[in-house]
């Protein structure tokens, strides 16, 4: 077994030797990227101001992809008060490294898909 799978928190799907698959494996999920964006904007976000983020997405699904991004060291839970408990999320240093993909996603957009 190669070092990567040995070193990542959670083992990808097995046979995933291509990198952009293994990227895939990580944020290729409906509403991940959206998540990605939005901490990309704001920095820091809390499960609420993502939530609310306009775009439809369900709690349990915010929830699900943020344990994803968690366990995968894109984003990290910081608690910003003990009483009562509330945590924000912020992307990490390999979270920041994906700025410039949703930047191109962004710019792919704006150039090739109408808006109303």
């Amino acid at each position: 077994m190669c070092s990567y799978y040995v070193s990542m928190p959670k083992p990808l799907k097995p046979g995933l030797s291509c990198p952009v698959a293994r990227t895939l494996d990580v944020i290729g999920a409906r509403w991940t990227v959206l998540i990605m964006r939005d901490l990309l904007l704001h920095r820091a976000r809390r499960f609420q101001d993502l939530l609310d983020s306009g775009e439809g997405m369900a709690a349990t699904t915010l929830s699900d992809r943020l344990k994803t991004l968690e366990r995968h060291g894109v984003v990290e839970r910081r608690m910003y008060s003990q009483h009562p408990p509330r945590a924000e999320y912020v992307l990490t240093e390999k979270g920041l490294a994906l700025g410039p993909i949703v930047g191109a996603m962004r710019e792919w957009g704006q150039t090739y898909t109408e808006w109303p």
